[in-house]
């Protein structure tokens, strides 16, 4: 009787285990194109952990973001909307409208919508506790659309300190890495609310830019490199905007060896990474691979790896064409802006090509999904949520994810069929000079549409992966009933659209807009200060500045800054443009010469400062901390020549790009 009953209450304890809500871990990683693990063919990043999720789970390998950038992306997953629906359909803030350009960017949302139930909002009435850490991103503060905790904001570098929001919410030290603190957050997180089910948004910053991997593993991939036999073909291509007119291979050529930044930009092509070699991306990948691991031996030490849902994948393709042109720059500038290749998808973030938006899509559903499997399901950000209701059998909300399909059946390895799949992207491109436009995959047919001059392309992705043989001539029939299907669509979805610059015309709102830009600069630039260029006279005699911006910052004279007096702030131009100080110096002969000067940065962002002598760079370093930093150049090899010193103030990513200098001064003795 006494075993019965031991036996009875056993069994009875073991169903209330197994009836307990599973647990779910979202892990989303910025910025990772689908080619760039182990698992998805890349040879060269190291991905252990990714790789044996895989083992354990279902890998897709037809899995897509609902757009080419972050934002809409991440509010996709959240909403089971897409971005077309929200309206908030590009990253914020977004990219400025230029001068050339013949359309307005569409009205937009610069925020997620308040009305919006998400995800996270969900799961908590239904008892979950939820946490949101890294890259949230779309502008709202986390705790008020779900989740209990949150730490959040913008990477100023991975190495400490990080910068921003960072300083008083993710404690750490000189030395750490921001991927290993934030796992570190979200492992705390798992350990306290162990007792009841929790769901935990990992969205990692990483391997978005700035590009800077983990010492000890850079090191390990510049060895691996090293010792690696060289890449056949170029590691660079240019890729032409497909909406503009058609550039022979003569002229792409011609365009490709004068490798002019203005050139370029008039021709609207742009640079495409081909090769998969950049070791401080590859440091990055591994160090957010090891975030992974951390985590599923967190909840094995609990005892609830077999109750918790992990889902990985990214929000968008990888940026293989980066915000900024190569110029001729050394490895290490172009390590700093192209993360990898995306190769044998066409094209990069911000591109609706492939390689923008196919990702990384690995399931590990215990129990459930069959080990090591893989599914051509296609499956779009939208469907997460519907779908994680379903696996943890909780009432769907069809008023809210309208736009996603639950993929469960695919899941559990039977057959299923999403339906068309589709991107409104009514804006440029910030990487690369692509037109406002779209798409829309049907079967195995995707047809893109661009809405400047109305140009399509039709690829047939089964036979066509990498979208290089464009048949739009050749299926008019087909070309004809995807463009309607699409254009039904965007009235369906009420999508706002782009529109012709006129006269009287004005930007849309949620449009970010710059000043008009000055008579004799290039496009793009902007009017900041009439007296600039006598401020820094004042400030430093005989130095000339050029390529300046940052309206919102003020640039020129300080009386007193950072306990200083007589103190010249200057900004960037652009991402791509550096703000330059520059003079042609006789260096005396007979004496010791040596430039000095101290510099500081605005205590919400950091920049690059470069030197260059003779067009030589002789300096880069990364302006980080909040504290004045002294310079001194010895110029006496110089003697008795005339030289011309140039002092670069770059973008290190992009927002408050200030420099503050002082004591800009030549001395000789």
């Amino acid at each position: 009787m006494t075993r019965i009953l031991l036996t009875f209450t056993a069994a009875f304890l073991c169903g209330i285990a197994q009836a307990k809500s599973p647990n779910i871990i979202f892990f989303l990683v910025d910025d990772l194109g689908q080619r760039d693990i182990g698992c998805y063919g890349s040879e060269f990043h190291e991905t252990p952990g990714i790789d044996q999720l895989a083992k354990e789970g279902m890998l897709f390998t037809n899995a897509y973001a609902t757009c080419h950038v972050c934002s809409p992306s991440r509010a996709s997953i959240l909403t089971g909307k897409y971005p077309a629906r929200t309206n908030l359909t590009e990253w914020l803030a977004g990219r400025p409208e230029r001068d050339y350009e013949p359309l307005h960017h569409a009205e937009k949302l610069t925020a997620l919508p308040d009305e919006e139930i998400t995800l996270a909002e969900t799961l908590k009435s239904h008892g979950y506790a939820t946490a949101n850490y890294g890259k949230a991103h779309v502008r709202m503060d986390p705790t008020t659309y779900g989740f209990d905790e949150e730490i959040t904001g913008w990477v100023r570098s991975y190495h400490y300190p990080f910068g921003g929001a960072y300083a008083e919410k993710l404690p750490a030290k000189e030395g750490d890495y921001y991927t290993d603190k934030l796992t570190d957050a979200a492992l705390d997180f798992i350990e306290r609310n162990q007792d009841q089910p929790f769901f935990v948004h990992l969205e990692h910053f990483a391997v978005h830019d700035p590009i800077q991997g983990r010492p000890d593993l850079v090191e390990k991939y510049r060895k691996k490199l090293a010792a690696m036999p060289e890449q056949e073909g170029p590691d660079f291509i240019l890729e032409p905007n497909p909406d503009g007119p058609p550039l022979t291979e003569e002229e792409l050529v011609a365009l490709a060896e004068n490798d002019e930044r203005q050139a370029q930009q008039d021709a609207r092509v742009w640079w495409v990474k081909q090769k998969q070699d950049n070791v401080e991306f590859a440091g990055m990948l591994e160090a957010t691979d090891e975030s992974l691991a951390r985590i599923r031996a967190k909840l094995k030490e609990l005892g609830l790896e077999e109750n918790t849902i992990i889902v990985f994948t990214s929000d968008n393709g990888g940026m293989s064409a980066s915000n900024g042109y190569s110029d001729n720059a050394s490895r290490e500038a172009l390590d700093s802006r192209f993360a990898s290749s995306n190769l044998p998808l066409r094209g990069a973030k911000g591109w609706n090509y492939e390689g923008g938006v196919r990702v990384p899509l690995i399931v590990h559903w215990p129990g459930r999904t069959e080990p090591n499997s893989t599914s051509e399901a296609v499956v779009t950000g939208t469907d997460y949520y519907p779908t994680l209701l379903e696996m943890m059998n909780l009432p769907a909300v069809p008023d809210q994810h309208v736009d996603g399909k639950s993929f469960v059946p695919a899941l559990n390895g039977d057959a299923y069929e999403r339906g068309p799949v589709y991107w409104h992207f009514p804006h440029y491109s910030n990487h690369g000079y692509q037109s406002p436009g779209g798409a829309i995959r049907s079967g195995d047919f995707k047809l893109l549409e661009y809405y400047e001059n109305g140009t399509v392309q039709l690829f047939d992705l089964a036979n066509d992966i990498g979208e290089r043989n464009d048949l739009a001539e050749e299926r008019p029939e087909v070309v004809a009933r995807l463009k309607k299907q699409f254009e039904d669509w965007r009235d369906e979805v009420d999508a706002k659209m782009p529109y012709p610059k006129t006269a009287t015309s004005k930007p849309a709102p949620g449009a970010r807009v710059v000043a008009p830009p000055a008579k004799g600069k290039g496009s793009g630039a902007v009017i900041v200060s009439k007296d600039l260029p006598k401020q820094v006279e004042q400030f430093a005699p005989g130095w000339k500045v050029k390529d300046w911006g940052g309206p919102g910052m003020k640039p020129g004279l300080r009386k007193e800054w950072g306990g200083r007096k007589n103190i010249l702030l200057t900004h960037p131009l652009s991402r791509d443009t550096p703000c330059v100080l520059s003079r042609s110096v006789d260096v005396p002969a007979g004496k010791k010469t040596a430039l000095t000067f101290a510099v500081n940065n605005h205590p919400k962002g950091n920049w690059t400062l470069l030197v260059r002598v003779d067009g030589d760079e002789v300096l880069r370093k990364s302006i980080e901390a909040s504290s004045w930093q002294e310079f001194q150049f010895d110029l006496t090899q110089h003697a008795g020549e005339t030289i011309k010193i140039e002092l670069e103030n770059r973008a290190s990513d992009w927002a408050s790009e200030a420099a503050y200098w002082s004591g800009l001064k030549m001395v000789s003795e």
